[in-house]
């Protein structure tokens, strides 16, 4: 079985031919990073320069790039990565905290987050969701299985939501489960119902008339979740 790491090789190779000596850093990032070996690999380029002749070149190799089972990959000048922390803490800080190098050097050890923006991210993020839930709910029209879908829907949201609140702290380690149960416990959220919402995220069944009990719970998490955030620091 092809390790991730040799899939982002292969990725890397083409991207040496593509970019020559502008090439900077290939790194995983994401779930295989972590540890969590699903879904398609997740890498980052960091070059000198980028051109449009570069991306025409990189797109010519897409379609291949997914056949090996690589997402996609974010290509950034390393200029525009370093000054576009503070526009994406959350997407760069994640990356900067879970990557795994396979080319060139490591640019990304010495990247950091201002916390300050990091928080700002997630309010932004965790008020936004609150905002969802409730015209969601308005459209569901009271109907249980339709309120118990809202919740499958937005529960691996929820998750992410209480692992970046994690990181506020500093908690970076461990997968997104145990993360968000960090988050959980640093806002001081109900444990029954946080378990409740985020074994949604992770796929189990739940009947029409529990969603709809749960509703309730589950938006006043999120309520105590954006008062946290908006607080944090103080």
């Amino acid at each position: 079985m092809t390790s991730s790491r040799q899939t982002a090789a292969l990725l890397a190779g083409d991207a040496q031919r593509i970019f020559g000596d502008r090439l900077r850093t290939v790194a995983l990032y994401g779930r295989h990073a972590k540890g969590e070996a699903t879904g398609p690999v997740a890498c980052v380029c960091l070059v000198a320069s980028l051109t449009h002749e570069d991306l025409d070149a990189c797109a010519a190799e897409v379609r291949r790039w997914h056949g090996l089972g690589l997402a996609t990959p974010l290509v950034v000048p390393v200029g525009e990565f370093e000054q576009s922390l503070d526009a994406f803490p959350l997407e760069y800080g994640d990356i900067i905290a879970h990557h795994e190098v396979v080319a060139g050097l490591d640019l990304l050890q010495d990247a950091s987050v201002d916390p300050t923006d990091l928080r700002r991210a997630c309010e932004t993020q965790v008020k936004s969701h609150l905002l969802h839930l409730r015209q969601e709910y308005l459209e569901a029209s009271q109907h249980p299985a339709t309120v118990a879908a809202l919740i499958a829907r937005a529960a691996p949201a929820f998750a992410t939501l209480l692992a970046q609140v994690a990181r506020l702290e500093g908690a970076n380690g461990g997968d997104l489960g145990t993360a968000a149960h960090a988050g959980a416990r640093l806002a001081g959220l109900s444990d029954s119902t946080v378990n409740a919402v985020l074994a949604q995220a992770e796929g189990t069944a739940m009947s029409a008339p529990d969603g709809a009990r749960l509703f309730p719970e589950y938006l006043t998490a999120v309520g105590q979740l954006a008062t946290f955030v908006d607080g944090w620091g103080d």
